[in-house]
């Protein structure tokens, strides 16, 4: 499998879950020949159940956007060659800022947060993130997001055993700094700079990061000599890549890989 000519796939995790949620990705990647590896978070390579026991004074606290950038900069740069990176949610944002430091050989972005030099109309994100964003509460504590909210922004459309199922798998405390890095100029877009190819993919159904939101990044990107790419999915929710069908946008995924020569 590992002689394969296909490129390597790097999956970047999103804020508020574990690395874990890739597992099935990595086999579907896997099987059509690609090499893949899913690294933790900085400070977060246990179980979801460890790192809960931890909450809430725990080293994931220390976590920010520019430790993040410099350690997926490191495992990159590792690597024989540009790997392809796909993140999911806050992992989305990551892979812009890994394509705009042209360490990658393509990026696709599913229900990225918005990079910070984009206007958010949007007062139910804000709303959305606030509490996360704790500005009055101490930043050494990590944030654990309450099941009823993991209904709400990630998992709706799902029967209520599927979401109480993930809950338990996948949630893990967030660091509240890494959160609001994405309000400075580390978390900036130079829009008009030549990229490697971007995908960027949205779920209708996505309470967290909308339709609008990921419709809006992708229109921002100016350079026309560079791919940058769009497709909204129906009824998939902003943890789409564990959700229902999510081959649906896995096989997408591979098939854009194919189209535009990157695999």
């Amino acid at each position: 499998m590992y002689l394969s000519h296909k490129k390597t796939i790097v999956f970047i995790t999103g804020a508020f879950v574990s690395h874990s949620s890739w597992e099935e990705w990595i086999i579907y990647f896997e099987n059509k020949g690609y090499k893949v590896v899913a690294p933790p978070w900085v400070n977060k390579n246990e179980t979801s159940e460890n790192l809960r026991s931890e909450h809430p004074n725990s080293k994931i606290a220390l976590v920010s956007l520019n430790s993040l950038m410099d350690y997926y900069t490191e495992i990159i740069g590792k690597l024989p060659e540009k790997p392809i990176l796909i993140g999911h949610s806050y992992g989305g944002l990551l892979v812009q800022l890994l394509i705009q430091k042209e360490i990658g050989s393509a990026g696709i972005c599913i229900n990225s947060l918005p990079p910070k030099n984009i206007s958010i109309f949007s007062f139910s994100f804000y709303k959305t993130i606030w509490k996360p964003l704790s500005f009055f509460s101490p930043i050494e504590k990590t944030y654990l997001m309450p099941f009823k909210k993991w209904q709400h922004l990630f998992t709706n459309k799902m029967s209520f055993e599927e979401q109480k199922n993930s809950y338990e798998k996948f949630i893990i405390p967030e660091s509240k700094k890494v959160l609001r890095d994405i309000f400075f100029n580390g978390a900036k877009i130079d829009f008009k700079k030549s990229h490697n190819p971007l995908l960027f993919l949205s779920g209708s159904a996505d309470n967290f990061s909308t339709v609008s939101m990921q419709y809006s990044n992708f229109k921002n990107y100016k350079n026309l000599h560079s791919v940058t790419s769009y497709k909204r999915f129906e009824d998939k929710n902003h943890f789409a890549i564990g959700q229902e069908n999510w081959k649906n946008i896995a096989e997408y995924i591979a098939n854009w890989l194919e189209k535009e020569s990157l695999n």
